[in-house]
């Protein structure tokens, strides 16, 4: 069952907590989810179980108005979202991190390390290093307003919403505060460096985020140890047994990386 944390105004967030409940001297896990998917998902699913089985603490939790989470998913912003990564990150978890994000996630990793290294350097430096799953970074403009035809941002301007169809049920209902609020926290444009590793897993047939999106990330990130992986087959999901195996191999050795296991 979830816990629930109840300290950010107006807003019930649903959280897990797998693993030792200390860290243990062990780098844990911090996990993101993408838009409209929340923290049982299969990826989600798979750290948490990995982290029981590796003696790590792995935290999840889902945004407001995703999953068990209260509030309405159209109320939802990206700073909305960030505020309650960087809560979430602040108030529960302790020691070194390695943050992992699938797609929309990926976008809220990056934007939670540039926040903390700018707020607050002392959790930053408990950043570890991070893994992208087909990063949506700049999303809403990128992968939704560039792409939008005329007449659905016509749409969007006039009613102030529009539904996307979406091939996993449900559909996404995109206000014109997510797309204007979006742009407060473009990426692409200036870049961003970062001292940890960050890893980039791709599908090579991903249509939601397409592979030369995770390309943009990949030369828009300026750092050390920046590397990008492409799965080939792979589609958005990046679900199957072979893919969650990748998966874990990377997030388990960036953690060993940390602890000193590994080089």
């Amino acid at each position: 069952m979830p816990q629930f944390d109840t300290a950010l105004a107006h807003h019930r967030l649903a959280y897990r907590t797998d693993g030792p409940d200390t860290d243990m001297a062990q780098t844990g896990i911090f996990w993101l989810g993408g838009l409209k998917s929340d923290m049982t998902g299969s990826k989600a699913a798979a750290l948490a179980a990995m982290a029981r089985a590796t003696r790590r603490n792995c935290l999840r939790f889902d945004y407001s108005g995703h999953g068990a989470s209260s509030g309405a998913f159209e109320d939802g912003t990206i700073s909305l979202w960030l505020d309650q990564a960087v809560h979430m990150f602040i108030s529960h978890t302790t020691g070194r991190r390695v943050v992992v994000g699938s797609s929309m996630g990926g976008w809220l990793a990056l934007l939670l390390a540039r926040a903390l290294s700018r707020e607050d350097p002392a959790h930053f430096r408990r950043i570890a290093g991070l893994v992208l799953i087909a990063p949506a970074t700049d999303m809403t403009e990128a992968l939704m307003w560039e792409q939008f035809p005329f007449s659905v941002r016509q749409t969007i301007l006039e009613r102030g919403h529009w539904d996307l169809p979406s091939d996993y049920g449900g559909g996404y209902h995109i206000t014109a505060q997510l797309i204007e609020d979006g742009r407060r926290h473009l990426l692409f444009q200036d870049g961003l460096a970062l001292p940890f590793p960050v890893r980039i897993i791709q599908g090579g047939e991903d249509k939601d985020v397409p592979p030369d999106h995770a390309v943009r990330t990949f030369e828009m990130l300026t750092g050390p140890d920046v590397t990008l992986t492409y799965i080939k087959g792979g589609d958005h999901r990046l679900s199957t047994p072979t893919q969650l195996a990748i998966i874990k191999e990377t997030v388990n050795s960036l953690c060993e990386r940390s602890d000193g296991i590994s080089p």
